[in-house]
Parts: C-alpha cells; structure tokens; sequence
C-alpha cells in the first residue's frame, strides 16, 4: 500500500473512530493524524492498521484499537512538560501519541524484542523526549518517581502497590484492571488517598510478572 493511501485511511481513522466518537482534544486529533500508525505494525498486518479493532504484534501483544488509545490519552489530560510513565511499551504506537503532546516519557516494557523494536521505530521517527526500560510493569520506574501521569497497557488483576506508589499527589493514572472481566478506571491520588472513577467495560492483554518469550 502506498503512503498516499496509508495517510488517506489515517484521516479516516480519525474522522470514524476518533471525533465521531466525541474525541474532540485537537492536540490529540493532531497527534493521531500524524503519527504513522503502521509502522507500527508488523508488515503482514500493515493493511489493517487503521482498521476499529486491536491488531497483534506477536508475542501475544496487541497495538490497541485506535478509539482505546485516544480515550486513554484523553482521560490523563496530559499538558506538555508532564512527567509520565508508561508501563506496556508494546509495539510504541502510544508511547508516540503521548511524546507528540509534548510530555517527557519513561517506557517500561517485559518482553525484550518488543522493547528493542518499538525503540528502533520511535527513533527512526525522531523522538527524543521518550527514555526505554527493560522491565516488569509491576515495578514502575522507582528511580524517576513520581509521576504526573501513569498509563497502563495491560491489565493487572490489581493495581499494583509499587505503580500508586510511583504516582505525584493530585496525579492521575489510567489502567484497565481485571482479569476474565476488565473495567477500564482512572485513579487520582488526593491528599494520600486514591479516588477510583470507573470508565468502563475493555479487553486488554493481561500484564505479566515476567518475560515468557524464549532466547
């Protein structure tokens, strides 16, 4: 498929999937109709880039369906400078929406092939404000603690302890939690205290504690 016509289904992406569904945050409407969501993608699957559903990226990831991805960057209300962790690399896709709104993005991702090809993409693209970590998402990043914003691409039964921990007071951080039925939820820590506010139903691919792919 050529550029032109990659760029073509991007802008309808946006159009169906994006401002129809009253994702209305230019930033992020700019964001998604720049970054080139099928490079993203793993070559066999570059036709269904666009597409209104979740695509694999092996090792049993998925890059999130496009709406999914918008909904949670507009849930954090991110603003340029933020400090944010992501915990789920996957294939990078997100990680580049969130450095296109102008936030400072520490990445954490399990599977090592995973990490290495998204930051291979991420650099490819020109991003320098995005800093890699080979690690458990039931870690965090302790070392640059605490955040203004955590988003979490995978869904742990829990949120883990470690993950409020890492969390700023008066930060927000988006996760899906559950593991047969998921609840996409947004938590805000207020005075030491986190406050739950329920999204709603989502499918996302369970976070694991450690790498399962094989050397």
């Amino acid at each position: 498929m050529s550029s032109e016509k990659f760029t073509n289904k991007r802008q309808q992406m946006v159009e169906d999937q994006i401002i129809a569904r009253d994702i209305n945050d230019k930033r992020i409407i700019e964001a998604m109709l720049k970054v080139p969501r099928h490079k993203f993608v793993p070559r066999n699957y570059q036709n269904y880039s666009y597409t209104d559903n979740p695509v694999p990226i092996g090792y049993e990831q998925t890059i999130s369906q496009p709406y999914i991805v918008a909904l949670m960057t507009k849930i954090l209300d991110l603003q340029p400078g933020e400090k944010v962790l992501e915990v789920g690399t996957g294939s990078g896709y997100q990680t580049a929406i969130l450095a296109e709104l102008g936030c400072e993005i520490y990445t954490i991702e399990i599977i090592k092939e995973l990490l290495i090809s998204a930051q291979k993409t991420l650099n490819s693209l020109g991003y320098q404000n995005i800093n890699f970590k080979l690690c458990s998402g039931y870690e965090g990043w302790e070392e640059n603690a605490p955040f203004d914003k955590i988003i979490v691409t995978a869904a742990p039964p829990q949120i883990p302890k470690k993950l409020i921990n890492q969390l700023r007071e008066g930060g927000k951080m988006v996760a899906p939690v559950g593991e047969n039925k998921q609840r996409l939820q947004l938590f805000s820590k207020i005075d030491g205290k986190i406050k739950t506010i329920d999204i709603g139903r989502v499918k996302f691919v369970p976070m694991e504690h450690e790498d399962k792919t094989v050397d």
